[in-house]
């Protein structure tokens, strides 16, 4: 049988593609911008959806409220001070669609900063799959599909705002391939590192990684929904939200 910890690496790996192939259909099909929001909307409802019914209620069960609360707000807190670090250095509009990201010719040293803010933006995740393996070796399927759904969105978006950009199609790939390739990496760190901690360990990893993925949302992903779909972006997250809701409790 495959150990675990290298099917959480797969499982990862499998959600992290979705930002390739989000990354592919972004850079070579001429999507109208209200499109990709409108997806970019859907795709912010299914996590935070997965967020309340899936990552949170099971950090609780496992670990009880202090420990869920102080991995919920370290998470945020990481998540935020990093990315204002990369948005001073022109990674702010990562995610957008249309002509805000800057060029390298623009803004110099922007093309490192992208490719830093779309890894911070995708490891908190990886972990969340490896970590839902420690209890039982069986991975949250509700997480994987989650966060795949979510991921087809982000790389669509943002790889067309990179191409508006200037930037050619090494880099783009480059980015979400390699990302994809971390997310394995990611995730099986998330079940070798943290497999033998305690409930509260455990707990608090959820929960940080969980708080770091609302952060994004609200930071990145949101505003690019709003901005292009704003008059059905209410409608389509709660659509999002309620497919995780459907499978989280299909998959109870």
């Amino acid at each position: 049988m495959m150990p675990t910890g290298i099917q959480a690496g797969l499982w990862g790996l499998l959600a992290g593609s979705a930002l390739l192939a989000g990354a592919l259909g972004g850079y070579f099909l001429r999507m109208p911008q209200r499109f990709v929001a409108a997806v970019m909307a859907f795709g912010s409802g299914v996590l935070i959806s997965a967020l309340s019914f899936d990552l949170m209620q099971e950090a609780y069960e496992n670990g009880g409220f202090i420990a869920t609360a102080a991995g919920f707000l370290v998470g945020a807190a990481i998540y935020t001070g990093v990315n204002l670090f990369l948005a001073e250095r022109g990674a702010k509009h990562r995610k957008r669609s249309g002509t805000q990201q800057p060029s390298e010719a623009q803004n110099k040293g922007s093309g490192l900063a992208i490719a830093a803010g779309a890894l911070l933006d995708g490891i908190p995740e990886s972990i969340v799959i490896g970590v839902s393996m420690i209890q039982g070796g069986v991975v949250s399927l509700v997480a994987v599909a989650a966060i795949f759904l979510s991921n087809i969105p982000e790389g669509l978006s943002s790889a067309a705002g990179m191409k508006k950009a200037g930037r050619g199609a090494a880099y783009v790939f480059g980015i979400w391939g390699g990302i994809a390739l971390i997310s394995g990496i990611a995730a099986w760190a998330g079940y070798a590192v943290f497999s033998h901690g305690s409930a509260e360990v455990v707990a608090s990893t959820t929960a940080l990684a969980a708080g770091a993925i609302l952060a994004m949302l609200a930071d990145t992903m949101m505003p690019e929904a709003f901005e292009e779909a704003h008059s059905f972006a209410g409608f389509l997250t709660v659509l999002g939200f309620l497919v995780a809701f459907v499978l989280t409790k299909a998959g109870g």
